[in-house]
């Protein structure tokens, strides 16, 4: 070793120096540019030459010039470091400040969630926000895109800082406007997903004008495609609650775009599903789909304290990346003063605003208790109608909107009806089958679907029945014919019973002409659904008899004529077959029933004679004892009237034998 050492000092004309101390002075060399002094260029030894200084001084220069601050600094050296400069204003000051400051910036944005944002914002306007506007904008866009779920945290948290700073406000919206328009370019999906739904978010919170989501929606559905739709619907899902309430106009074309795109099938199926989810949301509501503008715990700013910025796709976005990099400030301190006093006036008088509520509700905090118990306690009952009005709203929405009856009937299966509103949904298919202009069978099939699943809802059309029926003469020809196409597709199907013909009486006195075309129209569908022969067979069942002696009453051969000439001018002749039997035996059942009544009441007028002639043979017997003449006169009295009244009895037999043979 020793050989080889006084080999290279031969060669090079000097003594070997050590390696730290050489590696310090061609650092500090490549740090200042300028060439080393001669004291620091011997080896440390000359100048009081120690390598621990040497190494100690490259390691804050690295820290003062570095883009990163070098190596890491742990926070309590940082801290020492700062406090062995005497001077702040100088140029190293400012560095370490300014690293200090990125440092606490991303610490605090990295640490906020819901429960603890109003504890950290007073934390985090301790912070020179002015100075470091753009590590601000840098390090909520960072945690942003690496967390877009927590979009509506950074969203909120913006939100407050854009009452007090208006600068980091816009700043912000350039630099995620000029992001999103830049991946759109790029083609790059996350981050433009991730931008639009920061953007959609700050829009919710009002930092941003709601024209700025319409124009990124046209933007993204002007050449859809499978990711652009995707695109536009999620964004739709997290701005769709505000722009309801503020633009519902604008809201409505963007779905007529939709549907539109819906309609025309370029897209892929999986889309044109997550249209579907779309359109389903809008109908439930954003809100109680899981999509609100705000959530409670993140509205945290009034409304007329929100400062709404007026910003464009089309606008010149300068993202100012010059402030990311730190840059000497000559009124360093100046500068820090004025901030502080800032400081002092927003806190100042967020914190007298806590304390004056605060003891505005500890003194009205008593006196406040008992009429909030008092109206948890009271229950509010709505008398306007306005729930059953939302309600229908909501199930003719559904209904209009589902391409088949399937569909329909599982939309309609999930909307939550609270005790005693079942049968809202089939008065609600009623109304929209008899509003068509033709019969749709639609809505029977959503109809008889209804009644196989639950009998609560069986029980409300066949009610439904016989109110229409009731009301019958009220309805126009093209509903009235509507509603018993329908009927009669659910006898059909026996989706409801047939029990319900029982309101009906087909007779001239009971029917009017309304009545009377409802009853066409509803056996002729039936006809065409079951056959002649078939409907036939169901009139024919003996469990059924009693529900139809109103449309085929038995009571007078007037009515009995009434109903057959009815169903054969309707082209239904077929089915009164047996009715028309009986009409033909009528006259004889009519005779025999005649007859049967006058032998009940004959019966009844001989019993009381045979009791009088019973009395005055007594009395006879009694007188006759007096005399043989009187006796022979009186029998052949008696003789006389005995003969008389036995032809009378053979004439009234014969008049009843030849009415019977009649």
């Amino acid at each position: 070793m020793e050989q080889r050492k006084s080999d290279r000092e031969a060669a090079t004309g000097a003594p070997e120096q050590p390696l730290a101390a050489a590696t310090a002075r061609a650092a500090v060399e490549r740090a200042d540019g300028q060439p080393v002094p001669a004291a620091a260029a011997n080896g440390g030894a000359a100048a009081g030459g120690d390598e621990k200084d040497a190494a100690d001084f490259l390691k804050k220069k690295a820290a003062m010039t570095g883009r990163a601050g070098g190596a890491y600094i742990p926070p309590f050296r940082l801290a020492r470091m700062m406090a062995e400069i005497d001077d702040k204003n100088s140029t190293a000051a400012q560095k370490l400040s300014w690293e200090a400051l990125r440092k606490s910036l991303n610490g605090l944005i990295n640490k906020v969630n819901a429960p603890n944002i109003k504890e950290l914002l007073p934390e985090l306007f301790q912070e020179n926000l002015l100075r470091g506007r753009g590590l601000f904008c840098q390090a909520i866009m960072k945690a942003q895109l690496a967390s877009p779920t927590f979009s509506p945290l950074y969203a909120a948290l913006v939100s407050v800082v854009n009452t007090k700073f208006l600068e980091l406000g816009e700043l912000l919206l350039h630099r995620v406007i000029a992001q999103f328009k830049r991946a759109y370019k790029r083609n790059d999906k996350p981050i433009t997903i991730a931008a639009a739904k920061f953007l959609a978010h700050l829009i919710n919170q009002g930092v941003v004008h709601e024209v700025l989501a319409l124009e990124m929606l046209i933007l993204l559905l002007e050449n859809p495609s499978d990711d652009s739709v995707e695109m536009a619907v999620d964004f739709c899902k997290e701005v769709g609650a505000y722009l309801q309430d503020v633009a519902p106009a604008g809201l409505h074309s963007v779905f007529e775009r939709f549907r539109a795109i819906l309609h025309e099938g370029a897209i892929d199926k999986r889309c044109q599903y997550m249209i579907e989810g779309l359109f389903a949301v809008r109908k439930a509501g954003f809100a109680a789909s899981g999509y609100p503008a705000v959530k409670p715990e993140l509205d945290l700013v009034e409304d007329e304290d929100q400062i709404t910025h007026e910003m464009s796709l089309d606008d010149k976005h300068d993202p100012q990346a010059v402030l990311n990099v730190f840059r000497e400030d000559p009124e360093y301190e100046l500068h820090e003063q004025q901030y502080k006093a800032i400081v002092k006036e927003v806190l100042g008088d967020d914190e007298e605003e806590e304390e004056a509520g605060g003891e505005h509700a500890s003194n009205d905090g008593s006196e406040e208790e008992e009429p909030d118990e008092e109206q948890q306690q009271q229950d509010i009952e709505d008398a306007t109608g306005t729930d059953v009005v939302n309600l229908r709203r909501t199930i003719y929405l559904t209904i209009m909107s589902s391409l088949d009856f399937e569909e329909a009937g599982h939309k309609l299966m999930k909307i939550q009806l609270a005790p005693g509103q079942e049968g809202e949904i089939p008065i609600m298919i009623i109304e929209c089958c008899s509003q068509e202009k033709t019969f749709v069978r639609y809505y029977a099939l959503l109809g008889a679907r209804f009644c196989h699943i639950k009998k609560e809802f069986q029980a409300t059309f066949e009610d439904c029945f016989a109110k229409q029926y009731a009301i019958i003469h009220r309805l126009e020809t093209n509903k009235l014919r509507n509603v018993a196409k329908l009927f009669a597709h659910l006898l059909a199907s026996d989706a409801i019973s047939w029990g319900v013909l029982g309101c009906i009486r087909l007779t001239e006195d009971d029917t009017t002409s309304s009545s009377r075309i409802f009853i066409k129209y509803l056996f002729q569908e039936l006809s065409e659904y079951l056959g002649v022969v078939k409907l036939n067979e169901r009139l024919a069942e003996p469990s059924l008899q009693q529900y139809f002696t109103g449309i085929f009453p038995t009571d007078t051969m007037a009515n009995m004529r009434f109903s057959i000439n009815f169903f054969t001018s309707i082209g239904l002749g077929g089915i009164t077959d047996r009715q028309r039997e009986l009409y033909k035996q009528m006259p004889r059942i009519m005779a025999e029933r005649r007859a049967m009544e006058e032998a009940a009441r004959r019966a009844a007028g001989g019993g009381s004679s045979s009791g009088s002639g019973s009395s005055s043979s007594s009395s006879d017997s009694g007188s006759s004892s007096s005399s043989d003449s009187g006796s022979s006169s009186s029998s052949g009295s008696s003789g006389g009237s005995s003969s008389s009244s036995s032809d009378s009895d053979s004439e009234s037999e014969d008049s009843r034998d030849r009415a019977r043979r009649r």
